[in-house]
């Protein structure tokens, strides 16, 4: 007799809890878009002007990161640093991931920046904070190599420790917002946060918005996958209501007193969270942050990261690269 697992939580497509706690992120969506949650390995030679490259920043802890480089002639001025974390809902895919290989690459290249993606740590087997403490790490790896304390020669050679910019995407649009917020508490010299940048990041609240029940669901968030995954990385117990969900609620620290770099929220106009997103914006500008608002029209969540879309439909492409062009400003002025 064969004896099967009994799943106990399923997000379709994505991943299934079994009840022993074992968690399986195998791709069973449609099978032409598997490619997108694929790893892609990294790259020491330059292709299409980027080349990656994988580190060990923490061996005792296992934390990594992928660094995007772009190709560039030696006597240039130093380039920006992107600290990137990706999305996911906390519980799927990773920094070597397809959707985000050919996002920032392009992004490295375009920007020209050098872009620091961290592998990070998923729930349910590792519930939040822990996401949070490998995103901060990472900032604090990046402020060891700028003190010459440890070694990234890419790093060394070519980025700028003065220009770092949190970036990330949905889930990842909340750690910039928990990374800026502990950066703003502690001495991170020599390097300094010149800017953040939250990409469509999942705030909400445990009561549904208006737009969770008038927008339309996208491939890459459902309001099943929205209930879901934050009901399996938030710490137990928890509700949506949780600071890391909604920073703009009042169980969280004011707004007020956080000491945050400037920002650009990137937010799409047809995107589920979009009221709550908004809410977040308007909280923020409240308390007299500096923060632009960008948004994507006739965009739903994260849709820059599907390729099927990016390459078949004009208006999807068009507003990817309005949004690459919005980001790569900020940059420039900060």
């Amino acid at each position: 007799m064969v004896f099967q697992k009994r799943v106990v939580d399923e997000v379709s497509g994505w991943l299934r809890v079994f009840e022993d706690g074992s968690v399986d992120r195998s791709w069973t969506g449609p099978p032409e878009a598997k490619f997108m949650a694929e790893p892609v390995p990294p790259h020491d030679e330059f292709i299409d002007g980027v080349a990656t490259r994988d580190v060990v920043i923490d061996k005792e802890a296992g934390s990594r990161v992928r660094i995007y480089l772009p190709e560039r002639r030696p006597a240039e001025e130093k380039l920006p640093i992107l600290l990137h974390f990706h999305g996911g809902g906390f519980c799927i895919t990773q920094a070597d991931c397809f959707m985000y290989y050919t996002i920032y690459t392009k992004l490295a290249r375009l920007a020209p920046a050098i872009c620091v993606s961290v592998y990070l740590k998923l729930a349910p087997e590792h519930r939040l904070p822990a996401a949070i403490d490998d995103a901060y790490s990472a900032l604090l790896w990046l402020q060891d190599v700028a003190r010459g304390e440890k070694g990234e020669p890419w790093l060394e050679a070519q980025g700028d420790f003065s220009r770092i910019f949190l970036i990330g995407d949905s889930s990842g649009g909340n750690l910039v917002h928990e990374v800026a917020a502990r950066a703003g508490k502690a001495d991170i010299g020599p390097s300094k946060l010149a800017g953040a940048i939250p990409i469509h990041p999942g705030f909400m609240r445990s009561q549904r918005s208006r737009s969770e029940l008038e927008q339309p669901q996208s491939p890459f968030l459902t309001l099943d996958m929205l209930d879901k995954f934050i009901g399996l990385s938030l710490p137990i117990g928890a509700n949506k209501d949780h600071p890391i969900t909604c920073p703009m609620g009042l169980a969280a620290p004011p707004l007020a007193k956080l000491n945050l770099p400037p920002y650009l929220l990137c937010l799409a106009d047809r995107d589920l969270i979009i009221d709550t997103e908004m809410e977040y914006y308007e909280a923020m500008k409240k308390a007299d942050k500096e923060v632009e608002l960008f948004i994507s029209h006739g965009m739903t969540h994260s849709f820059y990261l599907n390729k099927i879309a990016v390459d078949m439909d004009p208006n999807t492409s068009a507003e990817t690269d309005r949004l690459f062009s919005g980001i790569i400003d900020f940059i420039h002025k900060h």
